[in-house]
């Protein structure tokens, strides 16, 4: 519970309408007591940290200013969205945050009727927020509609495409967009945006000669007014290089300061009484009132549990290398060795392991800001002239990007490598970072080699394999750490579409894909059978398979993908072009969005542990336990296969 003592504003509000009883004065030390909360309840649990101290005022005004949850208040990404929760009702629970069990890190619609959209990816804000507009107009309810978006996801297509509907609808839509701009995305926000709004931070003198025009001057259809209005783009061009968007049809007013709770206030209060289309543009820090995040924003983005005091402190010993470490160093080497590789990445510098690149190859390396499908395509074009592109990319964030990699990559068969990290569960920023499909829906994309590693070392000559074949390829790896085998320094490549066999026994063959080979092998001891490291979703190893259908009374697919379409589905469909008939089980995520929890909870909760893997097979094939309770013992399946 909170401390009443320590905190005696926040502790009295268990939801907006209580900070609406209040006095307008009291709304600074509010968001002073929710600045505070949040870096002492983000430092006992961990989370994302940096994006919401960066709203704090802004959070305070917005529920203030406007009836929530009757009005809608609409979150991009949902980064910043911790002083939203905590002044929503879960203001006490805000530290199960990313638990299992607790509560979401992003908004999330279930969750409370506060969160009125779900999020997780970038760029929505607006989409969302115009559709909520359009529907309340069409049902004549009044609802006003907020959509709170940061500079870093104004870089992505989908932001403009819904600026561009909201700003050309006749009759105009009632729609608030709030531009936060800290100049910064995960790490800096790149791009010409960015730069277009560091030079809008200029445009206050020309905002106070409009505004006071607009009052002498009143209609804005009467003659004298639309000359002024032509004349007002030629004394933009004084204060303001751009003026997009006024051009897309929105009226902008700002820049303010965002941490300004009184100016915040006045801005917001007259808004409310246009009609319209408007943006307001405010000028935030991210990690604001905490020196140490303010001073490191990419470190303090997100963190582990840490003493505010302190500050998030290094812990001591070796740090196993994690798969995106493994692709970190991959990168640099085989750029050493091939100057037609070029990197790319959709604004995850830090997250998919190029900081050490990016330094050493700057010319060679291109963060496209958060433009998933501009990333995909750039590739293709650099494959069209020669260059050998790599685009390190989540799995989550790569579905943004399909179209493009199944048109103007795979269709022309162009010479692009994907990176995939967080290939399957992630953990504990859930659902929608999860990249349970990837496999599902690379699979069945002609041209494509479809990669997923075992281990550290294999990861890193599948990167190579990649690289080096002559067409699309993906390598699909998870996120953190693998079973500890030492990545090599080499740049070898494997033989495509051959798998590799880790244990020979009886009765049944267990195929792993990726990172379950560790658990299959564990399986597999306890049960006398046979494990094979599958190696390459696509193509598979036909002859292997075959070989070892003739040999067994039964498969075994395991993958941490969803079952349907998955790496499982491609054994079967072989088997069956071969006219095989063979019992196969595929195991793999279930056909629903896990929620947050830990990776090994959610594998172990989609019964993809070793415990779970065996179950599953003593559950289909009750004979395979025969002799084998102990682990020590070959398994028959004769019986049961039929």
């Amino acid at each position: 519970m909170i401390d009443s003592v320590r905190y005696p504003r926040l502790s009295r509000i268990d939801s907006p309408a209580d900070l609406r009883r209040l006095e307008p004065a009291d709304l600074p030390q509010v968001a002073d007591e929710l600045r505070a909360y949040l870096i002492e309840s983000v430092g006992r649990s961990g989370g994302h940290f940096g994006a919401g101290l960066g709203v704090i005022e802004l959070t305070t005004v917005l529920h203030y200013m406007y009836d929530t949850p009757e009005d809608r208040l609409v979150w991009d990404v949902g980064h910043q969205c911790y002083p939203h929760k905590i002044l929503t009702g879960r203001r006490d629970n805000i530290g199960t945050v990313k638990q299992k069990d607790g509560i979401a890190p992003f908004p999330k619609r279930d969750e409370s009727d506060y969160d009125t959209f779900g999020v997780g990816h970038s760029s929505t804000s607006i989409s969302a927020a115009l559709g909520m507009a359009i529907a309340n107009a069409h049902a004549g309810n009044g609802r006003r509609v907020v959509a709170v978006i940061g500079d870093g996801a104004m870089t992505a297509g989908m932001a403009f495409e819904a600026l561009n509907h909201a700003g050309g609808m006749d009759p105009e839509p009632d729609i608030l967009v709030v531009l936060n701009d800290n100049r910064m995305s995960i790490s800096e926000a790149v791009g010409g945006v960015t730069k277009m709004l560091g030079r809008l931070t200029g445009s206050r003198t020309l905002n106070a000669l409009r505004e006071g025009g607009k009052k002498l001057l009143g209609d804005k259809n009467k003659p004298t007014a639309r000359f002024v209005r032509r004349w007002e783009e030629h004394w933009k061009g004084m204060f303001v290089p751009s003026t997009l968007f006024e051009e897309m049809g929105f009226h902008y007013t700002g820049p303010i300061d965002g941490h300004d709770v009184a100016a915040l206030s006045s801005a917001i209060s007259t808004l409310k009484t246009l009609r319209g289309p408007q943006l307001l543009h405010v000028i935030t820090t991210k990690g604001k009132g905490y020196d140490l995040a303010e001073g490191d924003q990419i470190g303090y983005h997100a963190v582990s549990p840490f003493d505010p005091t302190l500050g998030v402190v290094a812990k001591g010993g070796a740090k196993a290398p994690t798969y995106t470490d493994v692709f970190g160093e991959w990168i640099c080497d085989m750029a050493a060795a091939d100057p037609a590789l070029l990197g790319i990445t959709p604004a995850m510098r830090e997250g998919s392991g190029l900081v050490r690149y990016s330094r050493e190859y700057p010319d060679r390396y291109f963060d496209v800001a958060i433009a998933e499908q501009h990333a995909v395509t750039l590739a293709a074009g650099m494959a069209c002239e020669g260059a050998k592109p790599v685009v390190a990319i989540y799995s989550t964030f790569l579905q943004r990007g399909y179209d493009q990699l199944v048109h103007d990559v795979a269709l022309q068969q162009l010479d692009v490598l994907f990176a995939i990290d967080r290939g399957g569960v992630v953990g504990p920023d859930g659902a929608t970072h999860a990249g349970n499909l990837d496999l599902s829906f690379l699979r069945c994309v002609p041209n494509m080699v479809v990669m997923a590693p075992a281990d550290e070392n294999e990861c890193r000559q599948m990167l190579s394999t990649g690289f080096r074949h002559p067409g699309p390829a993906a390598v699909r790896y998870p996120r953190g750490s693998g079973p500890g085998v030492a990545a090599g320094t080499t740049l070898e490549t494997l033989p495509i579409g051959k798998a590799q066999v880790r244990r020979r026994g009886r009765g049944l063959a267990l195929l792993a894909f990726g990172a379950l080979v560790p658990a299959a092998e564990a399986a597999g001891e306890a049960l006398g059978s046979t494990v094979v490291n599958m190696r390459f979703v696509k193509p598979l190893d036909r002859e292997l398979l075959v070989a070892l259908a003739a040999e067994h009374d039964g498969f075994v697919t395991l993958e941490d993908n969803v079952v349907m379409g998955g790496a499982g589905s491609g054994v079967a469909e072989l088997l069956h072009a071969e006219g095989i008939q063979l019992p196969v089980l595929q195991l793999g995520l279930p056909d629903a969005f896990q929620h947050h929890a830990s990776r090994e909870d959610l594998l172990a909760e989609a019964g993809l542990d070793a415990g779970g893997i065996r179950a599953a097979v003593l559950a289909r094939w009750p004979e395979s336990a025969d002799g084998v309770q102990d682990g020590t013992g070959p398994a028959t399946v004769r019986s049961a296969a039929g």
